[in-house]
């Protein structure tokens, strides 16, 4: 199948996630030195980030030269789904020893879960209705991936940071970047989920 640089974009951040949870998961399941684990952490970071500049510059090229598709609309939010649960799910097992953070990130994980698989199940229905309709990511939902990978590149950076500056700044026993940015994550997650669900009732037509 020939796909535009968009969606080719898009590929490649699927691609780049079970490299990245590989690289994040390292240090989890072996016994490196401290040095290794941070450089780890840091290429896991970058990789992370790397594949959420796809995300940004996918749907910038797909605007600005006409090259919106409907497997584009379809691709790129499930490359984010794919691209933000997973580092979560890296998070979330890399702090299985700080009950605090095991738990935030729990609670985080079960909350994008739910609602990624909620919004996938209403374009699954809206797409194999009679108008065959493609519903693409609205403003709302764009500004929830933003401060999900705001979120995650400070539960992974933000340590590393503390730690090589020698200092221990804690909000309620949190990071305070990390606290602050995965509170906001899931009440933006929670809220998009709701306002995407009410947008798209109308084709939840239970006559049908």
């Amino acid at each position: 199948m020939k796909m535009n640089l968009p969606n080719k974009l898009s590929v490649l951040r699927l691609i780049m996630v079970p490299i990245f949870m590989v690289v994040m998961l390292l240090p989890v399941f072996t016994e490196f030195e401290p040095l290794v684990d941070t450089i780890l952490t840091l290429v896991g970071a970058f990789l992370f980030i790397a594949a959420s500049l796809t995300d940004m510059l996918d749907g910038k090229i797909a605007r600005k030269y006409n090259l919106v598709t409907d497997f584009g609309k379809f691709i790129d939010p499930l490359a984010d789904k794919f691209m933000v649960i997973g580092a979560l799910m890296c998070i979330f097992f890399t702090n299985a020893g700080n009950i605090r953070m095991f738990t935030l990130y729990f609670v985080a994980l079960v909350v994008v879960v739910f609602r990624e698989l909620a919004v996938t199940a209403i374009r699954l229905i809206a797409a194999s209705s009679k108008e065959k309709v493609v519903i693409a990511a609205n403003m709302l939902g764009k500004l929830k991936t933003v401060t999900q990978i705001v979120a995650i590149c400070a539960a992974i950076i933000e340590p590393v940071l503390y730690s090589a500056l020698g200092v221990n700044i804690q909000l309620l026993g949190f990071a305070p970047i990390t606290l602050v940015t995965t509170v906001l994550m899931i009440y933006l997650t929670i809220h998009s989920g709701i306002n995407y669900i009410v947008g798209a009732w109308k084709y939840l037509d239970p006559q049908k």
